[in-house]
């Protein structure tokens, strides 16, 4: 078979359920986000719009170009680590491992939108993102050196909501995060928290590169056994 006929198959094969797979990612983070209450004063929020921003661009780059690979697979990596991020916060952190499932259907009206929006933004879209890394393309885009650029933002994030509040006191919401808020334990409580965030991002950050190698293992083995002779076409190799 020519590389470019078989170029062409790959594109067939794997370009529909990718896009529609991003498709519903951009349609879970959107409406999280247009049916929900918060503000952009939360990392939540912050990295849903950084995941609808990206993957919209995603869908347009497979649509005019019909390619199966998303634009920027660096910054792919980075709306991954963060979206992953605010889904483990969420569920371990702030809501201590309780299913987000008997909120969608108790409450007022107003309460159990709220209640289908948090489960947008910390579970389906996650979860989505999450499987978009390991089984679409582009694989073996990140790079373990990508790590300090990606921790830059939620670091950053900490840093200036720290300082925001300092600054601007009378700010509506100033800790959005309690692990945020050195009313109760002091500041120095607030830089053990941070600190200790910043050791499980690193792991994150880690896990995911870790998953960028994986999901190429396992595109290869799928391909293999469909009967494609060689690696995936456009797939870089391994570092």
């Amino acid at each position: 078979m020519e590389k470019s006929d078989e170029a062409n198959l790959a594109t067939r094969v794997w370009i529909r359920p990718a896009l529609w797979w991003r498709i519903g990612i951009v349609l879970s983070a959107g409406l999280g986000l247009i049916t929900g209450a918060g503000s952009l004063v939360y990392f939540t929020v912050e990295s849903n719009v950084i995941v609808l921003g990206y993957f919209t661009a995603a869908v347009y780059r497979m649509v005019t170009r019909r390619t199966v690979d998303g634009p920027a697979p660096r910054l792919r990596g980075a709306a991954t680590l963060y979206i992953l991020i605010t889904g483990l916060v969420a569920h371990i952190v702030l809501n201590h491992g309780a299913s987000p499932l008997p909120g969608l259907t108790h409450g007022s009206g107003a309460d159990r939108l709220q209640s289908w929006s948090l489960l947008l933004l910390h579970y389906t879209t996650p979860i989505m993102v999450l499987l978009d890394w390991l089984c679409c393309r582009p694989r073996n885009a990140s790079r373990w050196r990508d790590l300090p650029l990606w921790l830059a933002f939620p670091l950053g994030y900490a840093g200036l909501t720290e300082l925001r509040a300092v600054l601007f006191p009378f700010f509506p919401n100033r800790y959005p995060y309690f692990f945020l808020d050195p009313a109760g334990h002091g500041y120095g409580w607030v830089g053990l928290q941070i600190a200790q965030l910043t050791v499980e991002f690193v792991v994150l950050g880690a896990v995911v590169v870790g998953l960028d190698r994986l999901g190429t293992a396992a595109r290869s083995a799928f391909a293999e056994r469909a009967g494609r002779v060689g690696p995936a076409v456009g797939e870089k190799p391994a570092a």
